[in-house]
C-alpha cells in the first residue's frame, strides 16, 4: 500500500500542476497576462500547492480507501475580462485542463506500452516506471472526467457557464461559492461513483485489458 502511494503521488501531483498551468497559458494566449504576472505560469510545484487541495483531501482519500484519489491546486488567476472575447473564450480557458489531463493519458499509455515492447524482462525500476505510467492514466483519466461535471467551479461549469444565455449564466454563477462544498459533498456520500464506472472501460481500452 505504501509503495502504491509513493508511485501515485507524484503522478497526482503532476496531473494537478499541468492541468493549473494549462489554464493561465490558454488564458496568456487569448489576451489575460494575470497567471503570467503572478509567476503561475511555471511546473514548479511548490507555487502552485494548496494545503488542503493539493496535501490534506488526497491523505484523507487514501486514509478512507475511496476509489477516487483527487485533489486540486490553488486556482491559477484568470481575468476573464481581459481575453479578447470572455464568453466564448472562458470556455476554451476551462477545457484546457482536462484537454491537459486527457494528453497527459496518453502520454503515459505510449511510455507503458513502450516499456511492455522494450522489456521482456523489465527490471525493478521499469517495473516501478510501468506502475506509475497506469496510474498516470488511470489519475488523468478520472481527473479529466471529474473536472468536466458541470457544477461550478469545476471547468465543466465554467463550460456550461459560457454556452449558457447571459442571463442564465449569471443566476448559474451564484451556485460558485458552495460548488465545492457540493462536489465534496458528492464525493463522500459515493454519488460521483460513475466517474469511476465510465473511466474504467476507457483506462482497459488504452493499456489493454
Amino acid at each position: 500500500m505504501t509503495a502504491s502511494i509513493i508511485l501515485a503521488l507524484p503522478v497526482l501531483l503532476l496531473a494537478i500542476v499541468i492541468h493549473e498551468v494549462s489554464h493561465g497559458y490558454v488564458a496568456y494566449r487569448f489576451g489575460d497576462s494575470t497567471a503570467k504576472r503572478a509567476g503561475r505560469l511555471t511546473l514548479n510545484p511548490i507555487v502552485h500547492i494548496d494545503l488542503f487541495g493539493t496535501i490534506l483531501l488526497p491523505a484523507l482519500l487514501i486514509f478512507v480507501h475511496s476509489p477516487i484519489l483527487f485533489g486540486w491546486a490553488k486556482p491559477v488567476p484568470v481575468n476573464f475580462y481581459a481575453l479578447k472575447n470572455p464568453k466564448r473564450d472562458s470556455i476554451f480557458v476551462a477545457l484546457a485542463g482536462p484537454v491537459s489531463n486527457i494528453l497527459m493519458a496518453i502520454f503515459f499509455t505510449l511510455v507503458y506500452w513502450f516499456i511492455f515492447a522494450a522489456a521482456a524482462n523489465p527490471t525493478l525500476f521499469l517495473e516501478d516506471l510501468r506502475i506509475m505510467c497506469l496510474y498516470g492514466v488511470q489519475i488523468n483519466i478520472i481527473f479529466a472526467l471529474f473536472n468536466l461535471i458541470p457544477i461550478l467551479p469545476l471547468d465543466g461549469g465554467r463550460v456550461l457557464a459560457g454556452l449558457l444565455p447571459n442571463r442564465l449564466a449569471y443566476q448559474y454563477s451564484k451556485l460558485e461559492p458552495y460548488g465545492m462544498y457540493i462536489v465534496i459533498l458528492l464525493l463522500f456520500l459515493g454519488v460521483l461513483n460513475f466517474i469511476i464506472a465510465i473511466s474504467n472501460p476507457i483506462v482497459s481500452f488504452l493499456l489493454g485489458g
